[in-house]
């Protein structure tokens, strides 16, 4: 029987894909077995930003190797269509103000237009607070950027 091959996507097809969607997993290094979690994400500038509590395993592993994978997939309910992306690179804390309030308005608006207020528990903050209290003054917010993507590969059905 002959290996089937699934059809690469191209550049344009990645990013297209990037773009579109909200939710992302991140997969880290970690010891005995690698940690993943899923995130929000938004594109700026042709960079992944993310948020994370300052707490928690993540932040641990981060510490210990900022090498990390980031898939982002979308697909049909019975899976006849279907698309991956796999970026290899490194997280990079986001220390300049004025990026990480960017970054940060970026992912309260985003929020706001696409995702439960729910999700917000994901991050440490009531429901009731709202996308809103995603601001610069949000302490216990980690901003950080994917940087030095060393691979990228996507692939689709055919």
């Amino acid at each position: 029987m002959a290996v089937f091959k699934l059809p690469k996507m191209s550049k344009q097809e990645i990013w297209e894909l990037i773009k579109n969607q909200k939710l992302c997993r991140i997969i880290f290094k970690g010891d005995p077995y690698p940690h993943i979690a899923p995130f929000q994400y938004v594109v700026m500038d042709g960079v992944l930003y993310f948020h994370f509590a300052d707490y928690g395993k993540k932040m641990k592993l981060l510490k210990e190797d900022n090498r990390v994978c980031v898939e982002i997939e979308q697909y049909a309910e019975d899976l006849s269509e279907y698309q991956f992306v796999v970026l290899q690179g490194s997280l990079k804390v986001v220390t300049d103000s004025n990026e990480r309030a960017k970054a940060l308005q970026k992912i309260a608006n985003e929020g706001k237009q696409k995702l439960s207020s729910n999700f917000l528990a994901a991050h440490g903050f009531n429901k009731e607070d709202g996308w809103d209290s995603l601001t610069e003054k949000s302490d216990s917010l980690v901003v950080v950027k994917l940087l030095q993507v060393t691979k990228e590969v996507g692939l689709k059905s055919p």
